[in-house]
């Protein structure tokens, strides 16, 4: 197969979404030696960029994120697709191929709010705004004294709804706020030992056709071999607890040396309990290291303990 140009980067349409397009654009532009004019990003509208008054878990989970988008790369209406690796459902429709990302961004969760700086400054009762089940359950196992109310949209929806009132307090990813240079957002990091983040946070990957072997060539040098690693552990453990929009969980896989080190958590919906654990191994193990923290967590949690979907 010959390239055929415009190469079409196909991505969502917000402000942080088209930064990662940008991002992977200029650096195969760099490293094939193409101009930028010989790229072309393509924004596709999804299901849950449109549907905003209900909650992701009531409409069919973060795989509205990239349906539309996975459509049209299956259908050669684009030649690439561009994620958040976090927004990626554990299982991907047969003919796709994620395994390109980027160098990682910071993986923390930030707290936000125009009140408080921490989540212990929080008085009893406060209203916490989040779309994320793991975010809620984390959030609640550690304060059961907060009402969390779901809270959907980008950046300057979140902040606006914070300003209005709706909620004292948010989180956003730093990976996001950093991208977008958001300094201007009140914010402090939380430690991963505080909570842990999502799978695949702060880590931006590529999707394409097995078949194309052309995009592959073109996307293979900008992959990041650390972050690929890492992922691999992280969406292995993901994929072995069935993870779902419904399902709070939470790993993170760094390298240390010559072993990658991988800690998970999950958690019943309402936060009433947690489960914790971690493993090490061969950098080059993740695979396995994922699978088996997750059947050893889903050992001790029995049935019913997350919800499953479908």
């Amino acid at each position: 197969m010959e390239l055929k140009l415009p190469f079409r980067i196909g991505t969502r349409g917000s402000p942080l979404a088209l930064a990662q397009a940008t991002e992977v654009r200029d650096r195969i532009s760099v490293s094939s030696g193409l101009e930028q004019d010989a790229f072309e990003i393509v924004v596709i509208r999804t299901s849950g960029d449109r549907i905003q008054d209900r909650a992701l878990r009531d409409i069919g989970g973060k795989g509205l994120f990239t349906k539309e988008i996975e459509e049209a790369l299956l259908a050669g209406a684009i030649d690439i697709a561009v994620h958040s690796a976090k927004d990626m459902p554990a299982v991907l429709p047969e003919g796709l191929l994620l395994d390109i990302f980027l160098p990682r961004e910071d993986v923390r969760d930030a707290f936000v709010s125009q009140k408080q700086s921490r989540i212990a400054d929080l008085p009893e009762g406060a209203v916490v705004g989040t779309s994320s089940v793991r975010r809620r359950a984390q959030l609640l196992h550690r304060r059961p004294d907060l009402r969390v109310v779901d809270f959907r949209g980008n950046v300057q929806t979140r902040l606006s709804k914070l300003a209005d009132g709706v909620a004292d307090a948010t989180f956003l990813a730093m990976a996001g706020l950093n991208r977008l240079g958001a300094t201007d957002v009140p914010h402090t990091p939380i430690e991963t030992e505080e909570m842990l983040p999502a799978p695949g946070q702060g880590a931006i990957v590529i999707e394409s056709r097995h078949s194309d072997s052309v995009a592959q060539a073109l996307t293979e040098p900008i992959r990041d071999h650390p972050t690929s690693l890492r992922l691999a552990a992280e969406r292995a453990f993901l994929a072995e607890l069935d993870g779902s929009c419904d399902t709070p969980i939470a790993g993170l896989a760094e390298i240390k040396g010559d072993a990658l080190h991988l800690r998970g958590e999950i958690l019943r919906p309402d936060g009433s309990e947690a489960l914790s654990d971690e493993i090490s191994g061969p950098v080059g193990a993740g695979r396995e290291l994922g699978r088996e923290l997750a059947m050893g967590l889903l050992a001790r949690a029995g049935d019913g303990f997350l919800i499953r979907p479908g």
